[in-house]
């Protein structure tokens, strides 16, 4: 009977122990072959990134985008999208300080993010003010207005040009957004004539062009240019030096001079100085002491240093109204025919280079609008294009060492042959 009961006991001893080395080894199997090793546990994937339009979410609502149309106001938007009048003029009334929604323009954009309900009311309007700050309205608990601005993407360039006619035609030939003539223009103020410019002339710039939703919205920086006038080389590099950035040639010598080389932009001059000039309107000789600009009436004046307003007036059978600015003991300039003076233009006033004194206009003894700019020296009249002015400091010899590396870098970018895509780096502007 012991013997039985012993051997009944070892046959469920051994079944016992088949079953757990099965279910051990099936276990282990599972584990080892059956689960991919690449594969994390689904609680530690990542949640996918919602796509968001000004912050929003959009799968979240109904998005509605549309232009304001002519004559179209705030409440001809917002009442069919559930908003009441007593929101749109709580609306109104908080966005003053933001932005006055009385100045909604033609043709502007603007989103409604409706709810997905049934009644399809919005929570949130937003308004581009312009191509890159918009003004957002939260209607969900209450109302709140935030104003922000959409991501800028900068994109640096480099492209060449051959003047044929003008720096603005030279521009949309070679297929380079004409914006960029301004800052050009700006930086060789001191040095090259743009009234001047003549076929053949060459440029090569180095500079950001910013980008919004993918589209140009207008140029950034412009770092180095090589401009080619009349024969002579013009470089021009960008260096921050206390603190302020200004441009300066290769041996680190300050582009900016005492003086402006012309009182206006984009123009032509029409008459230049002359001892003996047939004069257009009394039709004898006498003597043109100054350069005349043909320009379109309005056209903006700018004094061309800084100075003090030393006369003010009007010339009823000669340079019609007209200022007198005192630079220092040496120069003073003269600007006539002006069509108007710029607000606050009074004898005594100090004003600075590049300042705005006055408008071009007809004034006085003249055929058509332009401005006669003329320049005296220890009181004696000079031609105004021969003006040769000092400049400003230069770099500083503490900071020459890093001008140089910075001038190395950018004229090896202007080196660069261009081919195709000459985009040399894309980046959101800090």
């Amino acid at each position: 009977m012991n013997k039985k009961k012993s051997l009944i006991l070892s046959l469920v001893t051994i079944v016992v122990a088949a079953i757990f080395i099965t279910f051990y080894y099936n276990s282990n199997t599972f584990t080892e072959y059956d689960l991919p090793k690449d594969v994390e546990a689904i609680d530690t994937l990542p949640a996918p990134e919602p796509e968001l339009l000004y912050g929003i979410p959009v799968d979240s609502f109904e998005v509605v985008t549309d232009e304001v149309k002519k004559n179209q106001f705030l409440a001809d938007i917002l009442l069919k999208y559930g908003i009441n009048y007593q929101m749109i003029d709580r609306l109104a009334k908080s966005s003053k300080p933001i932005f006055d929604v009385r100045k909604l323009k033609r043709g502007n954009r603007y989103t409604i993010f409706n709810t997905k309900d049934s009644l399809k009311k919005a929570a949130y309007f937003v308004y581009e003010i312009d191509n890159t700050d918009y003004v957002c309205y939260d209607f969900r608990d209450s109302l709140s207005i935030a104003k922000g601005q959409k991501v800028i993407e900068r994109r640096m360039k480099h492209r060449k040009g051959v003047i044929t006619s003008s720096l603005w035609n030279a521009m949309v030939d070679n297929n380079i957004n004409v914006q960029l003539a301004l800052p050009l223009s700006d930086i060789f103020a001191w040095t090259i004539d743009f009234f001047g410019i003549q076929k053949g002339d060459t440029f090569n710039v180095l500079y950001d062009e910013l980008y919004v939703d993918g589209e140009s919205i207008g140029v950034g920086t412009v770092y180095a240019v090589n401009f080619l006038h009349h024969g002579v080389m013009y470089d021009a590099y960008r260096f921050s030096q206390d603190s302020t950035v200004t441009y300066f040639d290769a041996e680190g010598k300050s582009l900016k001079k005492a003086f402006l080389k012309a009182p206006l932009k984009y123009s032509r001059i029409s008459s230049r100085f002359s001892r003996s000039r047939l004069h257009p309107v009394l039709r004898y000789r006498r003597p043109h002491l100054g350069v005349d600009y043909a320009a379109p009436r309005g056209t903006p004046v700018h004094s061309i240093g800084d100075g003090l307003i030393i006369k003010k007036g009007y010339q009823a059978r000669g340079g019609g109204k007209y200022l007198k600015i005192k630079h220092n003991s040496v120069y003073t300039t003269t600007y006539m025919h002006l069509h108007n003076f710029a607000k606050g233009m009074v004898v005594g006033k100090r004003v600075k280079q590049g300042q705005l004194i006055g408008f071009v206009g007809a004034t006085g003894l003249a055929t058509g609008p332009h401005l006669d700019f003329r320049v005296f020296m220890n009181g004696k009249a000079m031609d105004p294009l021969k003006l040769k002015a000092p400049p400003v400091a230069p770099v500083k010899k503490e900071n020459l060492a890093s001008f140089k590396m910075d001038v190395d870098s950018l004229r090896q970018l202007l080196n660069t042959p261009i081919a195709g895509n000459d985009t040399v780096k894309i980046e959101p502007l800090s």
